[in-house]
């Protein structure tokens, strides 16, 4: 499977087993933040996860925004328990690779990170984002309530609009969830990934197409 010519989610049953327990440790504070990666939170703050292709890139998008509390990067969206980077690169999990975006809503609103999230990637290109190829690189949102899956999902309808509008295809972001779709944290070598290593490998690119979200309500290209 990882070596055919286009890449496919294994099945539960092709997926390999994984552990009960995580491989490795993880860090406990954030490089650039200062706060912890993996909580405890303070009260009030909310969560999104962000698949927008290799997460060294994507995670720096996040961190660098007002309001944003803390930033880690892992694997989620597959069915191999506390997996692996070398497992999830196998194509054999069925993960993504995801930042988790640990947020003030009273200082940046989702609509806010959507945005971001939009144009910093092509959301149109499958399991894949520019030369980097497989399933662990596929565009997906997970949401962790009733209100995030709904502003998701407006917002891919309002950024379809003007992606085709502007002769690009169609959005293949899967917006699923968290519940029942685990993060599971990226070794401690990935997280912030580019504060250590500023001239690391960086593949985040957008389209160049602006989203509407939080801006203006998406135009209707079939107007005039």
């Amino acid at each position: 499977m990882f070596l055919s010519r286009s890449p496919q989610l294994p099945t539960p049953e092709q997926a390999l087993k994984g552990r009960p327990e995580p491989a490795f440790g993880v860090p406990e504070r954030h490089t650039v933040l200062g706060n912890p990666l993996l909580g405890p939170y303070p009260e009030g703050l909310e969560t999104a996860d962000f698949g927008l292709g290799c997460f060294w890139g994507a995670e720096r998008k996040f961190w660098q925004l007002p309001g944003v509390w803390t930033t880690l990067v892992g694997y989620q969206g597959g069915c191999t328990p506390h997996p692996t980077y070398d497992e999830t690169c196998s194509g054999l999990t069925g993960h993504t690779e995801v930042v988790r975006v640990v947020y003030d809503p009273a200082e940046i609103s989702y609509e806010r990170l959507l945005k971001v999230f939009w144009e910093s990637h092509d959301p149109t290109q499958g399991f894949r984002q520019g030369n980097d190829v497989g399933t662990q690189y596929r565009s997906a949102v997970y949401t962790h309530s009733p209100e995030q899956t709904a502003t998701a999902k407006a917002s891919r309808e309002a950024y379809q609009k003007v992606l085709t509008a502007s002769g690009h295809s169609t959005i293949t972001t899967e917006i699923l969830p968290a519940d029942g779709l685990p993060f599971y944290p990226a070794e401690a070598y990935h997280q912030q990934y580019l504060d250590k290593n500023p001239a690391g490998y960086c593949g985040i690119g957008g389209t160049g197409v602006s989203c509407p979200i939080g801006v203006a309500p998406a135009p209707d290209p079939e107007q005039k």
